[in-house]
């Protein structure tokens, strides 16, 4: 494991970001997985409540940025807030010049939970020629269709802040379910869908799944037991990584589903 501060240029200032690595490094590249917290969380949630950090040793290199509550975007207000270019480009060439990361398509992937997990498919949309493998674990996949409301008057502007007014030009851009269906899927990668039963965000998540169906994109699907917390999204990954691995078009994947550990917390 290892912690690195760099300056990113795109946002004028020094970001975070945690890499873990498998302890033995041969003479190839490593394919590269960024993996994004949700909202009021950080670059350090995926080794506090997961144990994400055992797939580093199937011969991957795992990217956790700090991603504050940006939803991975670049924001309407204020316009330096460009964490979408931060991620896309400053982070991706700050990460190849420092390890021995694949740089092209095939090797990459991208895995985010709830705010995380939106960023993810919306990445991956927008960017499909820098992605293989999108996962999003119970994505907050309908934040940008959100109306403004005034009972909820504190979210709504900061949805505004960051996506832009209801109907905008800059809102359409980061709503997975207008950029989907207006999405050439033979260029897309495969995307990876999970949500629990008791969520909120389950209605949302078979909508937009239904949605990728109707459009032809690849991908699945899963509804799960469980609600929105890091417990039930380590098991998630017991099931996701296999799926990456398979889509990246790496080596015989291992068996993860047999006696593995208990998140370990905080």
């Amino acid at each position: 494991m290892r912690d690195i501060t760099f300056h990113s240029r795109a946002l004028n200032r020094e970001m975070q970001y945690r890499v873990f690595l498998p302890e033995k490094v041969g003479a190839g590249k490593l394919p590269v997985v960024y993996l994004l917290h949700g909202g009021g969380g950080s670059y350090r949630d995926w080794s506090n409540y997961s144990y994400v950090a055992e797939f580093a040793a199937d011969g991957l290199l795992l990217v956790m940025p700090q991603g504050d509550n940006s939803y991975f975007t670049n924001a309407v207000q204020p316009p330096q807030d460009r964490y979408e270019d931060y991620i896309i480009s400053d982070l991706a060439a700050d990460i190849e010049s420092r390890f021995p990361a694949r740089t092209d398509r095939d090797g990459r992937a991208i895995v985010g939970v709830s705010m995380g997990g939106i960023a993810a498919v919306r990445l991956a949309l927008v960017h499909p020629e820098r992605f293989a493998f999108a996962g999003a674990i119970s994505p907050a996949i309908d934040v940008p269709r959100r109306r403004f409301s005034w009972r909820r008057l504190e979210q709504s502007r900061r949805f505004e802040k960051l996506f832009g007014p209801d109907d905008s030009e800059t809102r359409r851009n980061n709503d997975p379910f207008f950029l989907a269906p207006r999405s050439d899927p033979k260029t897309l990668p495969y995307f990876y869908l999970v949500c629990g039963k008791q969520e909120s965000l389950n209605a949302p998540n078979r909508e937009f799944a239904d949605l990728l169906k109707k459009s032809g994109i690849a991908h699945e699907f899963y509804a799960v037991s469980g609600g929105h917390e890091w417990p039930r999204w380590d098991d998630d990954l017991y099931r996701l990584f296999p799926a990456l691995r398979k889509h990246l078009q790496l080596d015989t994947v291992r068996n993860t589903t047999e006696s593995r550990p208990i998140a370990p917390g905080v």
